[in-house]
Parts: structure tokens; C-alpha cells; sequence
């Protein structure tokens, strides 16, 4: 009878924890680094503090923004987006984008005109029925006019000293809110 030898039918015993262990920590570590990835290049991901948005977005809740949404595409009006304030950069706004570059905006008992056109926006998602005056405004070249839907209680860009967003400051075009229910925003 041939004795057998113990490398060839028994599992190793020394290497195998080890291998394991190796092999728990690499998952970890990928997968630390896909969250970091997909967290600073893909998706942004944010709560709502305040009521300018409503009733598109509420008062807590969470939302998500594509980062690379404009990467082969420039932002449309109705878009919206999340942006440093451009007036104290260390807050993120979410606001709906009003006036693209070029155009000019003025708002008149709480209708948007844009480029002097005689009839407003149609806005189906504004909260309520706007009131107040502002502008005429440019939007200078690269840089757009944004406002909440919640028009009577929304710190935006008719009141901001730096009135406009700049191309480069968008950082992500909202497109899901996933709590307290889901739903896509368009």
C-alpha cells in the first residue's frame, strides 16, 4: 500500500486563514473604494433642509444628484440641480433652473418672462401662485438663473448677490428622491 502524502490530500492548514483573511480584506477594500468612487464621481447624495423646493422635494427629504448628467449634454431649463451657494459656497443649494445662458429673466406679479416674451413660463410645479417683481436680469455666457418652486419662501438667484450659477459649480443634476418614499423628479 503506497502511504500518501499529506500535501496532496489534506487542505493546507497554514495558508488557508491566511488566504481567507487576505481575500475578506481585498473585498473590503473594493468596496470602500467603489463608494468612494461612485460617492465623488457618480452620485451625490443629499438631504433638504429648507421649503424652497416644495412640493417637488419636502423639508428632510433625501435626495440624489448625477454628477457626470452634463458630461455630454449642457443643462436645460427645468433641470434641477445641486450647486455651492454662490454666495457662501460652503452650502449646497438644490434649485430649478429658470434662465439659461444668454437669455434674460424678469419676473412680473410672479411670472417669468423670458427674453420679453408676452406669455410667462408655464411652471405646473410651483407650489402655489407666486407674487413680486424682479430684474430684468442677464445671464451671462456659461452661468444660469435658478429658482425654488416654493417661489414665495425660496432664497435663490433674485436676491443673491452673485445672481447666477456658473457652468462649473453644478455638480449634479437631481433626477430620484428615495426617502421618505421613492419617486424620480423630473
Amino acid at each position: 500500500m503506497r502511504r500518501r502524502r499529506p500535501e496532496e490530500n489534506e487542505p493546507e492548514q497554514n495558508g488557508g486563514a491566511g488566504r481567507t483573511l487576505r481575500s475578506i480584506v481585498l473585498m473590503l477594500l473594493a468596496a470602500v473604494a467603489m463608494a468612494f468612487l461612485a460617492g465623488n464621481f457618480v452620485v451625490m447624495n443629499a438631504q433638504v433642509p429648507t421649503a424652497s423646493m416644495e412640493n417637488t422635494i419636502c423639508i428632510g427629504d433625501r435626495i440624489v444628484a448625477l454628477r457626470p448628467a452634463y458630461l455630454f449634454s449642457e443643462p436645460e431649463r427645468g433641470d434641477i440641480i445641486v450647486f455651492p451657494c454662490p454666495d457662501d459656497e460652503s452650502q449646497y443649494y438644490v434649485k430649478r433652473i429658470i434662465a439659461l445662458p444668454g437669455e434674460t429673466v424678469e419676473i412680473r406679479e410672479g411670472k417669468v418672462y423670458i427674453d420679453g416674451a408676452e406669455e410667462p413660463l408655464r411652471e405646473t410645479y410651483l407650489k402655489e401662485e407666486p407674487y413680486g417683481a424682479a430684474g430684468p436680469f442677464e445671464v451671462p455666457e456659461k452661468a444660469y438663473f435658478v429658482m425654488g418652486d416654493n417661489r414665495n419662501s425660496s432664497l435663490d438667484s433674485r436676491y443673491w448677490t452673485h445672481k447666477f450659477v456658473p457652468r462649473e459649480d453644478i455638480l449634479g443634476k437631481v433626477f430620484l428622491r428615495y426617502y421618505p418614499d421613492i419617486a424620480w423628479i423630473a
